[in-house]
């Protein structure tokens, strides 16, 4: 007679990648014997074994519990006994969940919910009755759907589920074909192919079910039934006649919402877990799967929301999907579920707004929204601070909305969090965030109530802190009472530039001192007490030290030029020449150029160092050519001081003169030029009898062509002259005896 055999051979040993758990790999080979005991047919065959270690603790005498596992599993050889020690320390010492995949993008694992309990064990060898079951009525459907899904909850029976294609194709046929009939049957079966989504060596055979497509169209047609339910439940409520008949449908409506937002969450998360390939994302998003999530965030169901939320938080890493949320006004939705006690929803929703952030129009949605004041109320929730300080330092980048922290808490609580860390360093978020919010003149005001400037003073000068000084910097910056404050600190300031401190340091101390425009401040007891003089010039010169300090000593020379004495002090120094070779290397940066030709407009105020400009420098000539500058606020700075220059010096004034007129005269010809060629960019010379407009004569000696008596649009020759120099003033030119005046931009030429 015939018989069969089984042998098991020892393979390798391997941790469980999510669970404490160790696999022991083997291989099973059965054979069939033949009538003289000799193998006829052979198969072999791969297994594991999961060996769960659940009371596996940092109390755990490692030693005793592997010899345990040795002892208790034949398949390990005694001989693994060292590497069994070894995978359990590293089992004990791993970091949690750290690549579980059913927990990579959720909060939590899908929990048994009503309708899965049985009244029988399910048992992988009667899986063929329980298919059997998937041919029969809606209620045997759902008794043997649920059945698979008791064994499907256990990772160890999904592979050979998985090989069982009849029971797989069954339950994808009948979700097909029946999940509009009943609720129960089509969360149940989803929930089946939720524990393969769990793993992604499993995806590709959910996907080829078209198990994904599937659960979108569920999703779409659930909402809709929502959205008539509250259609129903509205009309009942506004006729007070059927009022009974009302609070009966409300009970019905809240039995059927249990069992949707159940049907929502199964398919939800299927989703999200098919969701880790960006190729399915993809088909996801071009069914609209951000629209959707959207209009799901209008639920009560806390934990359908922390999945929502979380497969929000991963869609808007990617630029269209941001866009389509932004489109649907989603952080107005996001913006009702702060706060709130649930911990997993908020620390989600907060994650997915960080995101968010990152886009100015999204920005402007969470202010609209009115998260400002929400968000800052949170900082007192330190488990979700950092989160917070995140978004809110985002929206603080906005000038437009740095005034608006003003009128919260947010400030004073900031203030605290500084004071607190005490000499430690400060969170860069932190810190980032004040800078941001000193630059507000408001806000200035609050950070500077009470102690406030004080001790940023302290802890700045003391700890030489360079990011405490530029928010120091940036309050010092207003005009106001918080300027005055400065008063008491300018000696402590000035003091930093005389030592051998870092430069990005002195930077902040020098701007800050730059900014104190106060005019009780006697700048020139700053400049000797502190011997500040040689250290301005010494780092005038190019290459020197950094640009960004160069530039901050000639915005010092600048505030310190207004009082007359300082103004005389810098110009016996040298300081103006410095100042010139300055202007010559940096002529490119417009930054630079505009501060030293502001520099010269400070000086040329007082009289001692407006001799010095006018006749000992060539500053005046470095002005004439910046005249017209390509930048507004270095023209702007220059015509003031030229204006102020030629009032003072006759020769001066009359070069000045002279370039603005030929700087007229140059674009009025420029202007005729362009307007004497046609539309086909040739001359336009020549009148209808072929005759030369111009002859061949000088154009100034074609007085017709300027005015004539009684024409609509002449004007008279003398205000036409006044509009650049008044008759008689040094420059002017003076009109010829035929009555003609030279023309530059002033009149109306018609052909």
């Amino acid at each position: 007679p015939t018989g069969h055999g089984k042998k098991v051979k020892g393979g390798s040993l391997d941790v469980h990648p999510t669970e404490k758990a160790l696999i022991v790999q083997y291989e099973l080979e059965a054979t069939i014997l033949g009538e003289m005991g000799d193998p006829m047919v052979g198969e072999r065959k791969e297994c594991q074994k999961i060996i769960r270690l659940k009371s596996l603790n940092a109390n755990t005498d490692i030693a005793t519990l592997a010899r345990k596992v040795v002892e208790e599993c034949r398949l390990i050889h005694p001989s693994k006994l060292p590497e069994v020690e070894q995978l359990l320390f590293y089992l004990l010492n791993r970091k949690k969940s750290g690549n579980d995949k059913r927990e990579k993008h959720s909060p939590r694992d899908l929990a048994p919910f009503e309708g899965m309990e049985l009244d029988e064990e399910a048992n992988i060898n009667r899986i063929d009755h329980y298919v059997e079951l998937l041919y029969e009525d809606i209620p045997e459907k759902v008794r043997g759907a649920t059945l698979i899904l008791h064994l499907a909850r256990n990772p160890d029976n999904l592979e050979e589920l998985l090989q069982n294609e009849t029971a797989l194709g069954a339950l994808a046929r009948v979700l097909r074909e029946d999940w509009k009939q009943s609720v129960d049957l089509a969360t149940t079966i989803i929930y089946v192919f939720f524990c393969f989504s769990s793993f992604s060596q499993f995806h590709g055979q959910v996907t080829h079910y078209k198990i994904g497509a599937l659960c979108m169209n569920i999703i779409e047609h659930e909402l809709k039934r929502y959205d008539l339910w509250q259609d129903e439940l509205q009309k009942k409520a506004a006729n007070q006649n059927v009022k009974k008949e009302h609070e009966k449908a409300f009970k019905k409506y809240q039995g059927l919402l249990i069992k949707q937002e159940q049907l929502l969450q199964v398919a939800l998360h299927l989703l999200l877990n098919l969701a880790e390939d960006t190729r399915t994302e993809l088909k996801m998003r071009n069914k609209n799967i951000v629209h959707t999530l959207v209009k799901t965030l209008d639920r009560e169901d806390e934990e359908l929301l922390v999945l929502v939320v979380s497969f929000l938080k991963k869609l808007s890493i990617f630029l269209e999907n941001k866009n389509d949320m932004a489109e649907t006004y989603a952080v107005e939705k996001l913006a009702r579920l702060l706060p709130c006690k649930h911990e997993d929803l908020l620390n989600t929703t907060l994650r997915l707004l960080l995101n968010l952030s990152f886009d100015t129009g999204l920005r402007s949605q969470m202010v609209q929204a009115g998260l400002i004041p929400k968000l800052s109320a949170l900082l007192a929730d330190e488990s979700q601070r950092q989160l917070c300080m995140c978004i809110l330092y985002h929206i603080s980048v906005d000038d437009r909305f740095k005034s608006m922290f003003a009128y919260t808490d947010c400030i004073p609580q900031l203030m605290k969090m500084l004071f607190d860390c005490g000499e430690s360093p400060m969170d860069p978020e932190l810190i980032s965030f004040c800078i941001n919010l000193a630059a507000n003149k408001r806000n200035a005001q609050v950070i500077c109530e009470g102690n406030g400037l004080k001790m940023l003073m302290k802890r700045g000068l003391k700890l030489k802190d360079v990011l405490t000084m530029k928010m120091i910097r940036n309050v010092s910056q207003h005009d106001g009472p918080t300027k005055n404050l400065f008063i008491d600190y300018v000696g402590d300031l000035a003091a930093q530039t005389g030592v051998q401190e870092r430069e990005e340091y002195v930077i902040e101390c020098l701007g800050t001192l730059a900014n104190l425009t106060i005019p009780d401040l006697d700048w020139e007891l700053v400049l000797k007490e502190y011997n500040l003089v040689p250290f301005l010039k010494n780092h005038l010169k190019p290459g020197s030290a950094e640009d960004d300090l160069i530039l901050e000593v000639v915005i010092m020379i600048g505030t310190v030029s207004m009082d007359d004495s300082c103004a005389a002090m810098m110009a016996k120094s040298g300081i103006i020449s410095a100042l010139i070779e300055l202007l010559n290397s940096q002529q490119e940066d417009d930054e630079f150029v505009c501060q030293i030709v502001y520099v010269f407009y400070q000086m040329v105020f007082h009289q001692a160092t407006r001799d010095v400009i006018i006749k000992d420098t060539q500053a005046p000539a470095y002005l004439i050519d910046l005249m017209h500058d390509k930048n507004a606020e270095i023209r702007k700075v220059c015509d003031n001081t030229l204006d102020i220059i030629a009032e003072y010096d006759e020769e001066w004034g009359r070069k000045i003169q002279s370039e603005k007129f030929r700087w007229h005269n140059s674009q009025w010809l420029e202007m005729v030029d362009n307007r004497a060629m046609g539309d086909d960019g040739e001359p336009f010379m020549y009148g209808d009898d072929g005759e030369p407009f111009m002859h061949n004569g000088d154009i100034l000696e074609r007085p017709d062509l300027f005015y004539s008596a009684g024409t609509e649009g002449s004007r008279n020759t003398q205000q036409r002259l006044n509009l650049f120099y008044s008759a008689g003033t040094a420059g002017g030119r003076q009109v010829g005896e035929s009555g003609v005046e030279p023309f530059f931009f002033t009149f109306n030429i018609t052909f």
